[in-house]
């Protein structure tokens, strides 16, 4: 990758959504909104603050996975990936340009999301702001790999929405929201340890419980990061140039 190629990318694509005021809202809003409908669903009782910090790992990972694959796959449909990668851009300077400008997109989302909702929604948050929004980060960055890399794949924005089931939604029922993943039978919680969101959500709780020790929570991090780093590298590898 050359850094002078990657930054031009991501200048490209941020110059894109500033155009485009309905993305913006989507990214920025959509997920502070749901968090705040959860919150208000559950207003009279302490529902909110068991499932709260779950809420900000899933609403924004789901938001950034379908906005970012979507995108990605619109630049192949319309050829302007083809004519990009024609000039001197790799495979991976595009994508890599892309999880920068949304990464960027995603440190604003998680803010929003986390301060909506523990000054505005009243969440209960025993650890460090700080290192909540580390996982927010995180997670909402790990949507946007895991979109790319379903863009790598799909054909039409239809096919982007199939990817739904098989790459978010098995994280969602095991990530432990419904029930906790030490309940879970043994060939499911094995498997729920392998899903990146499993982990996010494990952290988040961790910090908004403020557990005596933060090291699992930065394991968890790390795990994350390198589930977002792998989605990136076999999205290069698998990109193809153009969508017939």
């Amino acid at each position: 990758m050359n850094a002078r190629r990657l930054f031009a990318t991501t200048g490209r694509v941020l110059t894109q959504i500033r155009h485009d005021p309905r993305t913006i809202a989507l990214l920025l809003l959509v997920p502070t909104l749901l968090i705040g409908l959860v919150a208000w669903i559950f207003s009279d009782t302490t529902v909110f603050d068991t499932i709260g910090p779950a809420m900000i790992a899933l609403f924004p990972f789901i938001v950034m996975f379908l906005v970012t694959s979507i995108a990605t796959l619109r630049e192949r449909r319309t050829g302007t990936l083809e004519r990009l990668l024609a000039m001197p851009l790799g495979r991976g300077d595009f994508l890599a340009g892309y999880t920068l400008a949304f990464g960027g997109l995603a440190v604003v989302q998680a803010s929003i999301a986390v301060a909506f909702a523990v000054w505005v929604c009243g969440l209960e948050i025993s650890g460090p702001i700080g290192l909540l929004l580390v996982v927010a980060v995180m997670d909402a960055v790990l949507g946007t790999t895991l979109g790319l890399l379903a863009s790598a794949f799909a054909r039409t924005e239809f096919q982007v929405v199939q990817f739904m089931p098989v790459i978010v939604f098995p994280q969602i029922l095991l990530g432990g929201i419904f029930l906790p993943r030490d309940q879970l039978p043994d060939v499911l919680r094995a498997i729920s340890d392998w899903l990146p969101l499993s982990h996010a959500i494990d952290a988040l709780n961790d910090v908004a419980a403020g557990v005596a020790d933060y090291g699992p929570v930065w394991v968890d991090v790390a795990i994350i990061a390198a589930w977002a780093i792998g989605a990136v590298v076999l999205g290069s590898l698998t990109l193809r140039r153009r969508t017939p």
